[in-house]
């Protein structure tokens, strides 16, 4: 069902862009990023209910919550860059958009410290144990 929501909101967002590029050019731009924003809305409703499914298996696998926190942090961070970066490709400006993903990356590479902290710990108390 989710699905399909996604897929009428973008192939409406779609129609109408088309429409108002050849009546009002300068709206597509407010146009696209409309459908975007409800496109999210969408997913953000199906997500909060992912989340507490995820939250009931690292408690029950006993996976630190600051660890799952960080991981969620690096994915949203992902996804808002990548969002944000398509956003202002559409809008002709690529060069900014490429810096933003840079910056992007460099932030998720020092949120993703602790997780690699984390691993090394893992690593080092198995090789430990053989």
């Amino acid at each position: 069902m989710v699905v399909a929501k996604l897929c009428v909101t973008a192939g409406v967002t779609a129609v109408c862009a088309l429409v108002l590029r050849s009546h009002k050019s300068e709206l597509v731009p407010l146009c696209i990023t409309a459908g975007g924003i409800l496109m999210l809305l969408v997913a953000l409703d199906y997500l909060t209910e992912s989340l507490s499914l995820i939250k009931q298996f690292s408690q029950a696998a006993g996976i630190d919550s600051s660890l799952v926190r960080t991981i969620f942090k690096i994915v949203g961070i992902g996804y808002v860059i990548e969002l944000t970066a398509s956003s202002v490709k559409d809008l002709g400006f690529e060069s900014v958009a490429d810096k933003l993903i840079l910056c992007g990356r460099l932030v998720i590479f020092i949120v993703s410290v602790p997780v690699l902290k984390t691993l090394y710990d893992v690593i080092a108390s198995l090789i430990g144990t053989v």
